[in-house]
């Protein structure tokens, strides 16, 4: 399947098809509900797609270094050289890193902002020394660069049938929307690691605050007044899904049953979170295997019904052209 995605996206270079190959096995490794919902994209576009995750991961994995086995400053540093690193590649195309070199030609042959890259990186520099969020709008603030700036890079590689202007704000709330998402899902981990991103003031309104987060956390017990807050930030979630979904009828028909799977998909994840209770300071919910099957077989029935759509509208101007052929001139 790798060597077919690179070949339908004419990426020839043997040391490029590398690069693309381990940004690939990232997005297979560590974003299983991303990478399933990437397979329901045109076999071209694939590539791109995963150079971007691979990217944005290996970033990542710098800043959540869980088992503290490198100070803040040498993430620092590491995320530094890796700035570097990624502004030779957009520059030049080279790059000491694969991940840099794949998303470099990526961002090259789609046309990609190279702006939206820093303000990613600038989102991610943030997390080695900010801990907590006083309120949604600085949260948004961070957000936009770690989350509405990947919607808005891969807005050039889905395509969109609509101004891209007028998609914009769609695939950046999408994002936004995964992120908060996450944020939900991965609560307990991220009290572990010392950040807290659901906002102060949304967790005081319902008498939460850190310590009691890091007792329930420590202790396994639950309390109302965090789960109130969580259902209040389910909502917030939610929220922003909506103002997100409008977008997808804006991209191209193609891509629209793998972004509809992954906006299905993530938003389950709010589903999961509510049918266990809300326990996530004490057990991760995920999306069950399943109903994970259920929505990609949904997507590769639309996916066919597009390609079929596709196919009988080219038939019928090809029909329509020989007709006018045979016809002639008119007089």
């Amino acid at each position: 399947m790798t060597r077919r995605e690179l070949d339908a996206a004419g990426i020839t270079d043997p040391a490029l098809r590398a690069a693309y190959t381990r940004c690939r096995r990232l997005n297979a490794c560590h974003g299983r509900t991303y990478f399933l919902a990437t397979r329901l994209l045109p076999v071209e576009r694939r590539s791109a797609v995963h150079a971007l995750y691979g990217f944005a991961r290996w970033a990542d994995d710098i800043v959540d270094d869980l088992d503290r086995s490198r100070t803040p400053e040498e993430r620092d540093q590491q995320l530094r050289r890796l700035e570097g690193d990624l502004a030779h590649g957009l520059l030049t195309g080279a790059g000491n890193e694969p991940v840099v070199r794949a998303v470099a030609d990526s961002a090259d042959r789609y046309g990609i902002d190279h702006t939206l890259f820093v303000d990613f990186l600038a989102s991610m520099r943030s997390d080695l020394h900010v801990t907590d969020y006083p309120t949604y709008a600085d949260l948004r603030y961070y957000m936009h660069g770690s989350a509405a700036v990947i919607g808005l890079q891969m807005l050039p590689v889905l395509g969109t049938v609509a101004p891209r202007e007028e998609a914009e704000p769609h695939a950046a709330a999408l994002g936004v929307a995964f992120q908060l998402t996450n944020f939900l899902r991965d609560v307990g981990e991220d009290l572990d690691r010392g950040r807290v991103y659901l906002p102060v003031d949304l967790l005081a309104a319902h008498g939460v605050d850190r310590r009691l987060l890091e007792w329930s956390r420590r202790t396994g017990r639950g309390d109302p007044r965090i789960r109130a807050a969580l259902i209040a930030a389910e909502a917030m979630t939610r929220d922003v899904y909506r103002s997100a979904e409008p977008g997808i009828a804006m991209l191209d028909p193609r891509v629209r049953p793998c972004i509809r799977t992954a906006f299905t998909l993530y938003s389950g994840i709010l589903d999961a979170i509510a049918d266990q209770g809300y326990t996530v300071l004490h057990r991760r919910a995920v999306v069950s295997r399943g109903r994970r099957a259920v929505t990609a077989a949904v997507g590769v029935v639309h996916i066919a019904g597009a390609r079929w759509r596709a196919r009988t509208a080219q038939r019928a101007l090809r029909a329509g052209g020989t007709a006018l052929q045979m016809k002639g001139p008119v007089q």
